[in-house]
């Protein structure tokens, strides 16, 4: 579609910006927290770029006071952030850790007097140790009650100041990484025992968003997902059919079960032939069901290119962590598909694909599919940043970056989608997990490495003063042009 005009972003849109606990706050055994999973993880030899860990991250933790007087300053809307399961209940379960929840309620009260919307993500990665060991984390049914108390926990105490919230963040990429590419903790690569914790995630989910009609209705919950919209290689029926069955297998499987309370038909036809699907035992499809989110978030960063796969043919591989641009090999399921490079696309030092039109693609089949409220969650350029002499850090192609995807936003706005909000990722650079502190997000440069935290100073990128003029303009300065 080309418009004649392209619509204004609305009034009240959610201008924002993103972390994640264990990615900025550091402190990570301060005030009677318990270990997580990543506390744990990050401490076996070659797991991350550098052995690079968040023991102290940024140390969002000691300085979110100085954080959000920045943010201030930026003029957000709106500031989402991840509480830490093991911060709260620092074995999972059982006894609460009031510190805890101290820190979120300053950090919650903060944000309020200066005006931003807390996002309050429930779960961003950070399983508690202790239950993991206790019964395997995500693999066994009992994550869905102790879930369900963390959650009614957080709505209690912080529902009253929060309206948004977000239930699970990236459980797709979290999980595939956990178990098809033993990347990410607990390190292992089975494709039974990944479907079969994806399930009881789905699950625990449901019984979070149950809880919170309960506590918090004037409120509004969803997940957050990793969408990444599946290209054909080409226009041969092969090339096609590969390109759905990816887009099944690696996004509607999670969005059809969130948003409908269903799997989709080919996949779960898929995986019960090959003895991989999960139990699905009676009820679970109506407790999914009953559990509809109130909106969509949306974390948004590349498209991916498709192509036939033999049964014989590519398997799962990881991606690149160094930033050595090149590196990231093929990869695929036998039988269903492999990724192949899109030969239209430029893409970053870590390969991946630079698409703003993929974007709009991308909200417009969320919109059209499942007719929720969409909230941008995650948005942004990991790339190489570097301080000059005076302190300036010059990051233009973030902005290009982040000026073209929020062109795309108009689009799909004048294409029907009903937009909430757009968060960049992130606010201060941040421990990009695998990747280190050498992949830089923020709008805010923090100084630290890999093995030194050096002063942590804060410094404003240039993108920050543009994302705080779009946000002063309401996005009219953020170049979007009409279409004539």
């Amino acid at each position: 579609m080309h418009h004649a005009r392209l619509p204004a972003f609305p009034e009240g849109f959610l201008w924002g910006a993103a972390s994640a606990a264990y990615q900025v706050e550091g402190a990570w055994d301060a005030d009677g927290k318990g270990p997580s999973v990543w506390d744990t993880f990050v401490r076996q030899p070659g797991r991350t770029f550098r052995g690079s860990t968040g023991e102290v991250a940024v140390d969002h933790y000691h300085r979110f006071a100085e954080d959000v007087a920045l943010m201030a300053e930026a003029g957000l809307k709106a500031y989402r952030f991840s509480v830490s399961w093991p911060r709260i209940f620092p074995e999972g379960r059982g006894a609460l850790n009031t510190r805890g929840l101290d820190f979120y309620d300053r950090l919650i009260d903060a944000l309020g007097k200066a005006g931003i919307a807390p996002v309050l993500t429930l779960y961003h990665w950070d399983m508690p140790q202790a239950l993991q060991d206790l019964y395997g984390g995500w693999e066994d049914r009992r994550i869905a009650d102790d879930f369900e108390t963390y959650a009614a926990t957080l709505f209690r105490r912080f529902g009253d100041r929060v309206r948004w919230w977000v239930s699970l963040n990236e459980q797709n990429h979290n999980l595939v990484n956990a178990y098809q590419l033993g990347t990410h903790p607990p390190g292992v690569r089975d494709r039974r025992r990944f479907y079969a914790a994806n399930h009881n995630a789905f699950l625990a989910n449901a019984r979070a968003i149950t809880a919170f009609r309960a506590l918090v209705p004037q409120g509004l919950i969803g997940p957050s997902f990793a969408y990444s919209p599946a290209y054909p290689a080409s226009c041969a029926p092969a090339d096609l059919l590969a390109a759905e069955n990816a887009e099944e297998f690696t996004n509607t499987w999670w969005l059809d079960a969130y948003c409908l309370g269903r799997y989709p038909s080919a996949a779960l036809a898929w995986l019960r032939a090959a003895g991989e699907a999960p139990e699905i035992r009676p009820g679970d499809l109506d407790l999914m069901r009953a559990a509809r989110p109130d909106f969509l978030g949306v974390n948004y960063y590349l498209s991916t290119t498709y192509t036939d796969n033999p049964r014989d043919g590519a398997t799962m591989q990881p991606i690149n962590t160094t930033g050595r641009k090149g590196t990231t090999p093929t990869s695929g399921v036998p039988g269903l598909y492999r990724t192949v490079p899109n030969p239209h696309l430029a893409t970053t030092d870590w390969d991946w694909t630079i698409d703003p039109d993929g974007l709009r693609l991308g909200l417009r089949r969320l919109a059209a599919r499942y007719a929720l409220p969409l909230l941008i969650t995650e948005n942004g350029l990991g790339a190489f940043d570097r301080p000059e002499p005076d302190g300036r850090v010059h990051d233009a192609g973030r902005i290009a970056y982040l000026r073209s995807h929020l062109a795309a936003c108009r689009e799909a706005l004048a294409d029907g989608v009903d937009l909430r909000g757009y968060c960049v990722w992130s606010f201060t650079d941040l421990l990009s997990w695998l990747n280190g502190y050498q992949k830089r997000y923020g709008l805010v440069y923090v100084d630290r490495d890999e093995q030194d935290t050096r002063t942590l100073r804060r410094l404003r990128k240039d993108s920050f003063f543009w994302y705080a003029e779009t946000i002063r303009t309401n996005g009219a300065s953020a170049g979007a042009e009409e279409e004539g």
